[in-house]
């Protein structure tokens, strides 16, 4: 089912049965998840991550500021 039935079955885990959960076909999230669990352990990786994550902060604010330059026009 393209990954539904592992979302589902992570998502029914246990009591006492820790688990992280990204969306189906988000390596990318799943990525960073997992540094920011490396990393609490690992000061390096904490910081490479921090310092990525401020990237994706800057790369998001940037597109929202490209979108003001554009008019919408809406139906009602």
């Amino acid at each position: 089912m393209y990954g539904l039935d592992s979302l589902l079955a992570i998502v029914q885990m246990p009591p006492d049965i820790p688990v992280a959960t990204v969306g189906i076909n988000r390596a990318l999230n799943a990525g960073i998840l997992a540094t920011q669990v490396i990393g609490s352990g690992d000061s390096v990786v904490f910081n490479k991550t921090i310092e990525y994550k401020k990237s994706l902060k800057k790369k998001i604010k940037n597109a929202n500021e490209d979108l003001k330059q554009h008019e919408f026009k809406y139906r009602v």
